[in-house]
């Protein structure tokens, strides 16, 4: 009976495991579409941003403007890499296509030019991809550090429990040789001697 019952909880939980499965697939889905919808609307509001800088012809605003747009990319690629791409590719053709404007506004700015020139040179895939590395190394340090303050940690709950169980083995010990010499005595005063 007890074999039975394991059969039908193991089936019964395969079953839910299944369907959880199929669910947060559907959300990672959903979700990645909103990712994507929100990047459209950010490049909307940073093209919007450039835009403006370029009809007052501000190029310290433009260059404010500009590393808005590399920090909304880094904030992406946490997220999302492929709204990051997205993003990106919306931001390049604004720029692309108003080239002409941009060095009217930016002259002999070089900062200005080098930021412009960082975003609109390279295919949004590299520049995902190469910002993503760095962030990867980065996680990739940290997780390391996790790892070993997880081990250290371990190590120490190990000898702690090493140490509490020495203990209590000392403590068991001197309490049994005490009742043995106390039963010894009271056997000596027994036997009168």
């Amino acid at each position: 009976m007890k074999k039975i019952l394991l059969a039908v909880m193991a089936v019964a939980a395969i079953g839910f495991t299944a369907c959880g499965n199929k669910a947060q697939q559907g959300e990672a889905t959903d979700s990645t579409a909103v990712e994507v919808n929100v990047a459209d609307e950010e490049a909307d509001a940073a093209i919007a941003a450039l835009t403006s800088n370029l009809e007052t012809k501000d190029a310290s605003k433009f260059q404010q403007a500009l590393d808005t747009v590399k920090a909304k990319i880094a904030e992406l690629i946490k997220t999302n890499p492929e709204a990051a791409k997205q993003y990106v590719a919306r931001v390049q053709t604004f720029l692309k296509e108003n080239a002409d404007k941009v060095k009217a506004v930016v002259g002999e700015n070089a900062a200005v030019a080098a930021a412009v020139s960082a975003i609109t040179d390279v295919e949004p895939d590299k520049v995902v991809n190469g910002l993503l590395e760095q962030v990867g190394d980065a996680a990739t340090e940290a997780k390391d550090a996790a790892v070993d303050a997880a081990n250290q940690k371990v190590d120490e709950a190990k000898q702690a429990a090493t140490d509490k169980a020495n203990e209590v083995k000392d403590a068991a010990k001197e309490k049994a040789a005490g009742a043995i010499d106390n039963a010894a005595n009271a056997a000596k005063k027994g036997l009168g001697l």
